[in-house]
C-alpha cells in the first residue's frame, strides 16, 4: 500500500509496516544496515496531517509514526517518530488495528489530531491521563474495526 492509502483508510493507534523494498545487508556492513532499518521498520500511526496550500509554499499529506521510546530508569528521554508524505516512495502495510474496545486518548492540534495513548481499557486510559497531564485531551473508544476513525468523541475533564 502507499501512504496516501494509509492516509485515507488506516486508522490511528494502527501499527504499520513501512519498506523500502530492499533486501536486509548483512550486520557486518554497519552504516547500509543503519540506512536500511531508517527506511524498513514498524511504528504506531499517530497521526494524519491534511495538505496544506499557501500563496507562498505547498506541503503535502503526511502520516507520523510513533516507532519507539529510549528510557533512562524510567524516563523517557527520547522518542523515535517517523512522518512520511504521502509522495513517500515507500510500502506501507497495516500489521494490526487497535483492539475493538480500546481506548485512544487523542489531542487535537492545529487542525489535526494526535494520539497520545492507546489504553486497554477506559480506567487505563484515565488512569494514564491523571499520570500524563494533557489539557483538552479526548477519550475515544474503538468500537470495531471497520468504525475505527469515525466514532464518538468523548471530552475529558
Amino acid at each position: 500500500m502507499s501512504a496516501q492509502h494509509i492516509f485515507d483508510h488506516a486508522s490511528l493507534g494502527s501499527l504499520i509496516r513501512y519498506s523500502n523494498r530492499a533486501p536486509k545487508p548483512p550486520a557486518r556492513f554497519v552504516n547500509k544496515l543503519r540506512a536500511w532499518e531508517h527506511e524498513n521498520g514498524v511504528g504506531r500511526l499517530i497521526r494524519k496531517e491534511p495538505a496544506v496550500q499557501r500563496a507562498t509554499w505547498a506541503s503535502p499529506a503526511c502520516i507520523t509514526l510513533h516507532c519507539g521510546n529510549y528510557s533512562s530508569h524510567g524516563t523517557v528521554v527520547l522518542t523515535v517518530r517517523h512522518s512520511h508524505c504521502v509522495t513517500s516512495p515507500l510500502e506501507f502495510t497495516v500489521v494490526e488495528h487497535p483492539a475493538p474496545g480500546s481506548i485512544l486518548v487523542l489531542k487535537h492540534w492545529a487542525g489535526s489530531v494526535e494520539l497520545l495513548h492507546l489504553a486497554n481499557n477506559r480506567v487505563a486510559a484515565e488512569l494514564w491521563l491523571q499520570m500524563n497531564r494533557y489539557s483538552d485531551a479526548v477519550l475515544e473508544e474503538v468500537l470495531d474495526d471497520s468504525l475505527s476513525g469515525q466514532l464518538d468523541l468523548g471530552r475529558v475533564a
